[in-house]
């Protein structure tokens, strides 16, 4: 588990951080420092918020009855499934122009006043952050007993998305960001399927869905999940030494239609370039 959500954590993190390291670098090259003092308090705010969610979202099912809680935490499950979806697509998609946009953005918001150019750098941040609270109490749902691998994980890869992020914006590292997010979105295509996996398991165990009882396999002895490298492919992919017949047609139904979509060359416009690392950093 720690695998699986130290990716989720580098993806979400570095997206988030980017955006601020945009924000940030418009306000200094335009001679606006003096709106940096409301840019900060809205990101922090977003980060507060994203983890009081998580918190919360965690934490607060323990009093809740063993099918209440496989339930919802099925339900959060295909949750972060389509977040995860939807976050590596629209990342394909938007960074061409997410630079500019958000300097657009933050000039609207300077005219309004103080309030807008908090609330941008709160929205800003807070999407990416409350995508990362549902990613963090699935992967707690998916680890079980041992909650504090997916912990490591997300720490882990926000913190390099933050020392990453810093060193993008000074020009230390210089690498294809096209490219990054290219590999990591086809490593969570494959995170994804197994939490889709997971969930819909949650939500038959839950009584929500019939057919816990109807296996596609079982390879609890040949690939046990307490052995090295079934812990492995569990941390990875989110495997199930017992996995049903529903759970793995919608991990192979999942990856067979997401990946050569998420693979398809995108269409660019003949004026539409995709810009550099730097150049979206620090511009």
């Amino acid at each position: 588990m720690v695998f699986s959500s130290a990716l989720i954590g580098l993806r979400e993190g570095l997206e988030a951080a980017l955006v601020v390291s945009i924000l940030v670098a418009f306000l200094v090259k335009t001679e606006r420092r003096h709106a940096l003092r409301f840019v900060w308090p809205g990101v922090g705010a977003a980060v507060l918020l994203s983890i009081g969610v998580g918190a919360i979202l965690t934490y607060s099912t323990a009093q809740l009855s063993f099918e209440h809680q496989e339930l919802l935490g099925g339900s959060l499950s295909i949750v972060a499934v389509v977040f995860v979806t939807a976050m590596i697509f629209w990342m394909r998609k938007a960074s061409r122009h997410i630079a500019a946009e958000l300097r657009g953005k933050m000039e609207d918001a300077l005219k309004v006043g103080p309030a807008a150019v908090l609330l941008l750098s709160f929205l800003a941040v807070g999407r990416e952050g409350l995508e990362t609270a549902v990613f963090f109490y699935s992967a707690v749902q998916t680890a079980q007993s041992d909650t504090l691998q997916p912990l490591i994980g997300f720490v882990i890869g926000i913190a390099a998305a933050i020392v990453l992020a810093y060193l993008l914006y000074r020009g230390a590292v210089r690498f294809n960001l096209a490219k990054f997010f290219t590999i990591t979105g086809v490593l969570l295509v494959f995170v994804a399927a197994g939490v889709l996996g997971y969930g819909l398991h949650d939500l038959q165990e839950a009584g929500f869905i019939p057919g816990l009882t109807t296996l596609a396999f079982d390879a609890s002895s040949a690939l046990p999940e307490t052995s090295w490298y079934g812990a492995l492919l569990k941390g990875i992919f989110n495997y199930s030494q017992q996995t049903t017949v529903l759970q793995a047609i919608a991990w192979v139904a999942y990856v067979a239609i997401v990946l050569p979509l998420f693979l398809k060359p995108a269409r660019k416009n003949k004026t539409e370039t995709a810009p550099a690392a730097p150049a979206a950093a620090k511009e």
